[in-house]
């Protein structure tokens, strides 16, 4: 299975380009699900799993890879449905979240797609807020369901979202009262996580659930002065995202006159040098990793502390 991951350091030039590779795996059942190729460390056979004490229920045990010690957490029970029993032919997905490691159980692995953004739609309506999906797909006319990953992870093991009081007290974005911080992330939880971040700056708050309602939304904004500037102060947005991911977003920004000036921060749960790169190629001004409050209200207030044109 590992000969599945080989080639993955070979497909960076897919991003940017509004496209992305899913990882398909199915549960329990004959449903498949999608994960983001760039979120994956690696894939293995499920090794043997030791118990400890007070462990979450959703996580079956942990393992020893490589030198680390990584929670597995059984990714049906998690989303409610029953557990993956049997284990020996179980796989898990080793993956990178809010600068940590965790690991999926899996029932199957099954191969990589290539696929655009624009093709990965959000979740079907009235699905409620117990739904787990933050997108779905179609592949060889079958529904391929994306998990909100984040959700899955904050049930287990909730984030700190508030600032702390020393930061909080020095805050100041005076210049920029009466703007809008615009945040666009997919993810229910993760919204909300960086709006209460961020509302201790003082500002209005705007959301968009993907980078083409953002966009939208934007240049709506921006057509009320000719400069969307006057009215929103930063966006801070995702990077994996349906319909439109964040670097496309920010591109389209960067290339629109009424838009450009606009400071944008990519905060992803995604990692590493390569979004360093892609940072600096689609024109971003900042990359935040998922999720620490306090680096993530600091960097926005530098951002609305700036003018666009020393740029």
């Amino acid at each position: 299975m590992s000969s599945i991951m080989d080639s993955v350091n070979q497909r960076t030039q897919l991003v940017g380009q509004n496209r992305l590779e899913l990882l398909l795996f199915r549960l329990n059942g004959k449903q498949r699900f999608g994960i983001n190729v760039f979120k994956v460390r690696e894939v293995l056979q499920c090794p043997p799993l030791t118990q400890i004490p007070r462990l979450n229920a959703l996580v079956r045990g942990i393992a020893h890879i490589r030198g680390q010690t990584i929670s597995i957490i059984d990714l049906s029970l998690a989303t409610g449905g029953r557990k993956i029993e049997n284990l020996e032919n179980g796989f898990i997905i080793i993956a990178e979240y809010n600068r940590s490691v965790q690991g999926f159980l899996v029932g199957s692995v099954e191969r990589i797609i290539n696929t655009n953004w624009d093709a990965i739609l959000p979740p079907p309506k009235g699905t409620g807020k117990a739904s787990y999906l933050t997108a779905v797909t179609e592949v060889e006319d079958e529904l391929i369901e994306i998990l909100d990953v984040e959700k899955i992870l904050n049930e287990i093991s909730p984030l700190k979202t508030d600032i702390s009081q020393d930061l909080a007290a020095t805050l100041d974005v005076k210049s920029s009262a009466g703007k809008i911080i615009f945040i666009a992330d997919d993810s229910s939880v993760a919204r909300n996580q960086v709006k209460k971040a961020l509302t201790a700056l003082g500002l209005e708050i705007e959301t968009a659930k993907n980078g083409q309602e953002a966009l939208t939304r934007l240049k709506e904004l921006a057509s009320e002065t000719g400069d969307v500037t006057d009215k929103v102060g930063i966006l801070v947005s995702d990077i994996e995202m349906p319909v439109m991911d964040g670097y496309t977003l920010t591109a389209e920004i960067k290339n629109n006159p009424e838009l450009a000036r606009l400071r944008v921060v990519l905060h992803t749960s995604l990692s590493g040098v390569f979004n360093q790169a892609m940072v600096k190629k689609v024109g971003a001004d900042d990359f935040i990793a998922k999720f620490h409050p306090d680096e993530l209200a600091t960097a926005v207030e530098k951002w609305l502390g700036s003018d666009s044109k020393e740029k």
